[in-house]
């Protein structure tokens, strides 16, 4: 009896061992990771501001733990990869604005009505008509042209940020974009922009905005980069005192805003008003860097290929008090990324798995400014760029609730998308697309400079699946995003961040083994962008 028990107690194990489900390896606890975020947000490194000494300090520390991982330098001097910049920041004393209406000037008060934007090259001095475009987007793929039958030569358009509800978001996205939408209206003859944000997707309060509206901006010294040649005027206006703008016009701004939260069709008219504005702008040159390292892989022909995982070092410096705090940390963002990337370095020298492609991580400078080093790296990458088939981009994934969904900008773009789900599925976790299109998440990270250069691209955050979740993430925004309270004395789930961080890496060698490089799907907008067979 005795043997007969063995016996099938032996078979059931065989059984169990042979048909039951793999338990995924875990390979993080999120201490990890949240040590090297309290190292990269602490006040010694002064907010990480490009160009400044703090954000050097902070990608020593990178340096520095790449080289205990045991990666290779992949820069151009060494593990760096410099590049200049112009910083241009307004004097607000010598500036102003004022709208013109039947011969009568009415200034607006810079901060509390509207901003200058100094992502563009301010004209001194510029007096021009105002037309509201509406969404201000032309979509060719889609027949759609808020721009036709308008006159805008010499003209400032009025965008209300958005787009209508029938666009696909990564199309929307898209077109939204500095240079595409600027392209657009300088064929259209426009010298100028004013947008207006809708209220229904502001992730940062005005308050906040304008509280630091002196801050300098920066763009890359390079001519091939400039892409808002011509454009004279870049100003946003506050949503609460838009109606300054429409008076006269027959319309108000309470109706664009209660047809554009519902993202329909807007309306396109002529302004009863001119902006009349003059702007004294200081310039500087500055200097920073990309930090980028690899693993090289093992495969004979594959491991001339690279899997890339981004993430960005920089955030915004010292800045304008807020509750008695001048650090803006950036703990989240994008400290999280960074020691992420670090922590899956790491991993990889403590394991025994050796991916086929070579994985390149990417730790790049000046997205705060504009995703600008990625569009250095990617324009010009320390590698060849044909041998890039992926990338993986992290950025203030937000790991504070559990995660049971993660939130993948770029899902149905590529086989990327395919594989995400995969990995995620086989980990316990939900997969959903971008639920936010008016927030514009596929475009507002690196990963689109890797997109626009043809190579397959996704990023991800931690989903939101219930209204508590929601709630936490609306909170996290309009308290934390872009704000000193983005610190380590904030609440973090170290189980969410340890899910979310397998998951990146299982992806990273999901995709770095595939005998086949990730192609964009048939049906993709970005497909047009491949440059090379295969992709």
């Amino acid at each position: 009896m005795i043997r007969k028990n063995v016996t099938a107690l032996y078979c059931f194990l065989f059984f169990v061992l042979a048909y039951a489900e793999p338990v995924p390896k875990t390979h993080f606890d999120g201490k990890s990771w949240w040590d090297r975020v309290k190292v990269l947000a602490d006040d010694d490194m002064e907010g990480r501001e490009t160009g400044s000494p703090g954000l050097r300090k902070a990608e020593a520390y990178v340096v520095e733990q790449l080289k205990l991982a045991g990666l290779q330098p992949a820069g151009t001097s060494g593990f760096y990869q410099p590049m200049r910049f112009v910083s241009r920041q307004i004097v607000e004393k010598d500036s102003s604005a004022s709208l013109v209406r039947d011969g009568k000037t009415e200034p607006l008060t810079l901060g509390e009505d509207a901003i200058f934007s100094t992502r563009v090259d301010l004209a001194p001095r510029v007096e021009a008509p105002l037309v509201f475009v509406g969404y201000g987007l032309s979509i060719p793929e889609k027949n759609y042209d808020d721009l036709a039958g308008l006159d805008l030569k010499g003209k400032v358009a009025v965008v209300f940020t958005g787009s209508p509800a029938e666009m696909p978001s990564p199309l929307a996205s898209h077109y939204q974009t500095l240079k595409e939408r600027w392209k657009a209206l300088r064929n259209a003859g426009a010298v100028g922009l004013i947008s207006i944000p809708n209220p229904a997707s502001m992730d940062i309060p005005w308050p906040r905005i304008a509280l630091n509206r002196t801050r300098p901006s920066m763009d890359l010294t390079d001519p091939e980069f400039n892409e808002t040649e011509g454009e004279k005027l870049a100003m946003m206006f506050n949503p609460a005192h838009a109606d300054k703008l429409f008076q006269g016009s027959g319309h108000a701004f309470e109706e664009i805003a209660a047809i554009g939260k519902d993202r329909k069709l807007l309306p396109r008219f002529a302004l009863a008003a001119s902006i009349r504005t003059k702007a004294r702008v200081e310039r500087k040159d500055v200097e920073s860097a990309n930090v980028i390292a690899t693993l090289p892989g093992t495969d004979p022909r594959l491991k001339n290929e690279y899997v890339v995982l981004s993430a960005h070092v920089d955030h915004l410096g010292i800045g304008e008090p807020i509750h008695g705090d001048r650090i803006y940390h950036g703990a989240m963002d994008n400290a999280s990324g960074t020691a992420l990337l670090l922590d899956v370095a790491a991993s990889l020298k403590r394991s025994s798995e050796r991916p086929k492609r070579s994985l390149l991580f990417l730790f790049v400078t000046a997205e705060e400014k504009g995703l600008l080093g990625s569009k250095y790296f990617a324009a010009r990458p320390t590698i060849n760029p044909n041998s890039m088939v992926a990338n993986i981009n992290v950025d203030m994934f937000l790991p504070i609730h559990p995660l049971k969904a993660l939130t993948v900008y770029g899902l149905e773009e590529s086989d990327l998308g395919d594989m995400a789900r995969e990995v995620a599925h086989a980990n316990g976790i939900a997969v959903e697309a971008d639920p936010q299109p008016l927030r514009n998440g596929f475009i507002r990270s690196d990963q689109y400079n890797f997109i626009v250069h043809g190579i397959p691209a996704l990023a991800m955050t931690v989903g939101n699946t219930t209204d508590e979740e929601r709630r936490l993430h609306k909170e996290w925004l309009t308290n934390r995003y872009h704000a000193p309270s983005d610190d380590v004395n904030q609440p973090v789930d170290l189980s969410a961040a340890a899910a979310y961080e397998e998951v990146v890496r299982g992806l990273m060698i999901k995709a770095a083994d595939d005998m086949q490089r990730p192609k964009w799907k048939s049906d993709s907008f970005f497909r047009r962008y491949q440059k090379v067979a295969g992709r």
